[in-house]
């Protein structure tokens, strides 16, 4: 495969190195299941074409510098959906879903395969339906240029032409003290 031509940034050699291992996590909540979603395509199809590091490895080059390689990207050792009892209550699912979290921000990301994972919790929640989360080691990018990356691969439900919007946080009003 051929290099991507860019170095890896200084930064990036740290926050993936043997003194530090950072990761970017990012959870969407659904409000309808996952199973009913064309989740490996999108994947495929939007995730992977955003950025080239994610699809890319850190290698080092014949000067001792260390350079992003583009790999073949097998998605079966990225995406990972766990399985758990069916027809258990939200608020059961809910310790999974903990336990599971604190089980995956544990473990590391091989450095021989692109560094990103992708989790598909098909299970409802107290406050969805289902959740993908996102691991991505932080030296692909820092936390504003990876989440715009993940926000640019959704669209509206309503209608896919106009702009993403979020629900706005009201603060709470304040009252008047004499």
């Amino acid at each position: 495969m051929e290099m991507i031509n860019e170095p890896v940034s200084p930064s990036g050699q740290y926050l993936n190195s043997s003194a530090l291992s950072l990761y970017v996590y990012a959870f969407l909540e659904f409000e309808v299941p996952i199973d009913d979603l064309p989740v490996m395509s999108l994947i495929e199809d939007l995730f992977l074409p955003i950025n080239p590091r994610f699809s890319s490895i850190m290698v080092v080059d014949e000067s001792g510098e260390k350079q992003w390689k583009r790999v073949e990207v097998k998605l079966k050792d990225h995406v990972v959906v766990p399985i758990f009892p069916l027809g258990l209550s939200p608020e059961s699912y809910d310790k999974y879903f903990d336990d599971y979290i604190a089980k995956i921000v544990a473990d590391q990301i091989p450095n021989n395969q692109p560094l990103w994972e992708i989790h598909i919790f098909k299970y409802p929640t107290s406050n969805a339906a289902g959740v993908l989360i996102f691991k991505l080691q932080h030296s692909l990018g820092d936390g504003f240029s990876l989440m715009g990356a993940l926000l640019s691969c959704l669209q509206r439900a309503d209608n896919p032409s106009l702009p993403l919007t979020f629900p706005s946080v009201q603060s709470p009003s304040k009252s008047n003290h004499i």
